[in-house]
């Protein structure tokens, strides 16, 4: 079972972007999210600005490494 806030492999957990404009940036959230403890797989679309991410993650743990990237993430 996943830890309290956290999501399974099984339930994506889905961020609204904001701020992403070309291939670079979502390379940078890709790079950011994938630092996160526990993420199995992320996948960051530019339009329509949303990140999925699979694992046992902490949905807390990934706003701020895209926060810490430059963007803005909410939990969708």
């Amino acid at each position: 079972l996943a830890r309290p806030g956290t999501a399974e492999s099984s339930e994506p957990l889905v961020f609204t972007v904001e701020g992403m404009s070309c291939q670079n940036c979502v390379a940078s959230v890709e790079r950011a999210v994938r630092s996160v403890e526990g993420v199995r797989n992320v996948e960051v679309s530019l339009k329509p600005g949303r990140a999925r991410i699979h694992g046992d993650v902490d949905e807390y743990e990934v706003r701020a490494a895209v926060t810490s990237a430059g963007y803005a993430a909410s939990k969708t």
